[in-house]
């Protein structure tokens, strides 16, 4: 194997985002782009070489030759080690295992998360740092500085192993070891819980059906669900990995997820329901007849995650995205542990697992996960919720009727419009935050502005400052909308308007969401001029 170098220049738009580099597949398969991000990275960690490198991705097009350019690449610039999922598989939770378990130096993860997969759809890159997690803000802009000034890429003149089939290759003085992308994953899920309890629930006659949605989670829940568990043949639909998701959107939510929502709310449904995402770190709980929005499941979780033996000795304290409810926060008090408001972004929670101050995270948009690894983990979530069930005895609309009657509901709801023009949506944001000391005491139909702000985070464990996370409104009756523009697109700008009232009169706990928060919505649009701004009158996902 030789090791050459060839000249490169600087190519606009490699920044990365909260989860990487997302771009069009197109994008990505338009030498020497790939090649400069990879090389990029590389440098901006300080060089591979005598490293350890776990690399895998969702199985979404363009997986398979993405990561033969990856290992040629990771030769040639020194690596020691490649650990790879057969057939370049992993999902972003078992690839934070797996660096985690073998004591890797980092990995690096292929996936746009839950972003449509084809040709004319998405591709990411993201690098995960040794402790599983993502990339940190001061590793992510070493990348990012060095994606502006590259001259140079290095890879190996010889072709990359057959990562088809499991066992050890060689690719000149660097190993290859292609590895079963299941096995370990679902041994740490057999670990944290209770499998003889879940196991006795479905023999009792539960059932449950969970679409992998033809993503990267399909072997995973096979394998624990139904193999390890005894669920019936069948209860995991779509489970065979498609690159292009079966032509679908691998988004976990009663949009994109609408087979299993009609099936949940059906005539003869499952007493449980879970979807996942495109790389498997999101999950979407229903009950029979009965959503369970993410931040409602993230309070339930930090609730009774010690009915649970990986959790039994209780939480060290929770966190959750800023844009998410406020009702894990009512839960942490009540059983005083802490509760930590941060960005979005998985990587502003691994400082506080890492820390030891908090055990239990979760997002608005379908993330939740434990200091198990380093990244959110939707069929571990799905495990834990069929633990509690199993160990309580009752049905998933029940227990989210006692969670309520106890904690009051924070009814939430997410409105995304998407590929909206970016200058217009940067423009919205721009004259919001303008205007936010002048918010304060104005009316807007029937709620009255107490405050605004735009949220930053000073790390607790770093000392690091995050600013410019969204746009907080707070009114007097306690309703908040906050608004942000995503970093998760790939096409124009994705506005995101969060909506929040809590309800505490117990014969008002059982509107419809979007009801109930008519008048947040209507004072969300108002402050902002969303539909004269945008051109839209209805946001084109509610979740």
């Amino acid at each position: 194997m030789q090791r050459i170098t060839v000249k490169t220049a600087p190519i606009p738009g490699q920044k990365p985002g909260t989860s990487g580099l997302r771009k069009k597949t197109a994008v990505f398969m338009r030498s020497p782009f790939l090649e400069n991000y990879v090389q990029a990275t590389f440098d901006g960690i300080g060089g591979i070489e005598g490293q350890t490198l776990v690399v895998g991705g969702d199985g979404r097009y363009f997986n398979d030759q993405a990561i033969a350019i990856i290992l040629r690449m990771a030769a040639a610039n020194g690596a020691a080690t490649c650990i790879v999922g057969q057939g370049g598989v992993l999902s972003t939770p078992a690839a934070s295992h797996l660096i985690r378990k073998r004591g890797a130096d980092g990995g690096l993860i292929l996936s746009a998360s839950h972003n449509p997969g084809g040709p004319d759809a998405d591709f990411g890159l993201k690098y995960n740092g040794p402790n599983g997690g993502p990339a940190t803000e001061s590793v992510t802009e070493k990348i990012y500085a060095r994606t502006q000034d590259i001259s140079e890429y290095r890879i190996a003149d010889a072709d990359a192993p057959d990562i088809g089939q499991i066992g050890t290759h060689a690719l000149g003085p660097m190993r290859v070891e292609v590895i079963d992308p299941v096995s370990d994953y679902a041994d740490l899920m057999e670990s944290l819980f209770d499998f003889d309890a879940i196991r006795a629930l479905l023999r009792s006659g539960f059932r449950l059906r969970f679409d992998a949605m033809h993503a990267v989670t399909g072997p995973y829940a096979s394998e624990i669900l139904e193999n390890r568990l005894g669920a019936a043949a069948g209860s995991v639909v779509n489970a065979t990995p498609s690159p292009d998701f079966g032509g679908g959107h691998p988004d976990p939510n009663p949009i994109w997820a609408r087979d299993l929502m009609d099936t949940m709310y059906g005539p003869d449904a499952p007493d449980f329901g879970a979807a996942s995402d495109g790389d498997g770190d999101r999950n979407m709980i229903v009950g029979r007849g009965c959503y369970v929005s993410p931040s409602d499941s993230l309070a339930v979780l930090a609730d009774l995650a010690h009915l649970a033996p990986g959790y039994a000795r209780g939480l060290k304290g929770v966190a959750r995205s800023m844009p998410t409810s406020g009702a894990v926060d009512r839960v942490a008090q009540a059983k005083g542990i802490a509760c930590y408001e941060t960005p979005t972004g998985w990587k502003f929670f691994g400082n506080l697992l890492d820390a030891g101050m908090a055990s239990l995270c979760g997002e608005e948009s379908a993330g939740t996960g434990s200091d198990h690894v380093r990244e959110k983990d939707g069929l571990w979530a799905v495990l834990l919720w069929l633990n509690i069930l199993a160990i309580k005895n009752t049905s998933v609309a029940q227990l989210m009727q006692a969670h309520w009657a106890h904690y009051g509901r924070n009814y939430y709801s997410r409105h995304d419009y998407e590929e909206v023009d970016a200058e217009a949506a940067n423009a919205l944001i721009r004259d919001l935050t303008t205007a936010l000391p002048g918010l304060a005491g104005q009316r807007f139909g029937a709620l009255e502005v107490a405050q605004a702000d735009e949220f930053r985070y000073d790390d607790p464990v770093d000392g690091s400052t995050a600013r410019s996370q969204g746009i907080r409104v707070f009114f007097t009756n306690g309703a908040r909308v906050v608004f942000r523009l995503s970093g998760t697109g790939t096409a124009g700008a994705t506005l995101r308007v969060y909506l929040e009232r809590l309800e505490t009169v117990p014969d008002a706990l059982a509107e419809d969401p979007q009801t109930a928060l008519a008048d947040v919505i209507a004072a969300a649009d108002a402050i902002a001029g969303i539909t004269a701004r945008t051109g839209r009158a209805q946001p084109d996902v509610i979740t």
